[in-house]
C-alpha cells in the first residue's frame, strides 16, 4: 500500500492507496494538485488528468464512508462522505487512514486539493 498525504486548507490527513492497478496508477501521477466540487451531497469529486487503468479491477463497487474511489465514466476522483450506492465504473483505490473526510467535505466548490506521496 502506498500512504499519501490530502492537503486542503492549510491541513493534511493520510490516506492508504490500494494495492492494485488503478491505486498504482493514481499513484504515478503524484503530486497532483485538484479542484474539488460537491456531488449529491454524499461526495467530493475531482477531475483527473488523465484516465486511470480498470484493468484486473471490479466492474462496480459500493463505496463506504471514508472510502477515496474512482469513477471511469466521468474520469474523477471521489471522496466519499455519506452513502453512496453501488455504481458500476466505480472502483475503491484507497481510505482515510484514522480520520474522516469532514476536513474534504466541508470544502466549498472551486476549493484546491493537493495529493502526494507521504
Amino acid at each position: 500500500m502506498t500512504t499519501i498525504r490530502i492537503t486542503v486548507a492549510d491541513q493534511s490527513i493520510t490516506a492508504q492507496l490500494a494495492d492494485h492497478p488503478t491505486g498504482q496508477d493514481l499513484a504515478s501521477l503524484l503530486p497532483l494538485t485538484l479542484t474539488i466540487r460537491d456531488f449529491n451531497g454524499v461526495e467530493k469529486i475531482a477531475k483527473l488528468p488523465r484516465p486511470l487503468t480498470m484493468e484486473g479491477v471490479p466492474a462496480g463497487d459500493d463505496p463506504d464512508l471514508n472510502d477515496i474511489g474512482y469513477y471511469a465514466p466521468s474520469n474523477d476522483l471521489v471522496f466519499c462522505y455519506g452513502e453512496v450506492g453501488y455504481f458500476n465504473g466505480i472502483v475503491r483505490i484507497g481510505r482515510l487512514s484514522d480520520q474522516d473526510t469532514r476536513l474534504i467535505e466541508r470544502q466549498p466548490d472551486g476549493a484546491q486539493i493537493t495529493i502526494e506521496q507521504a
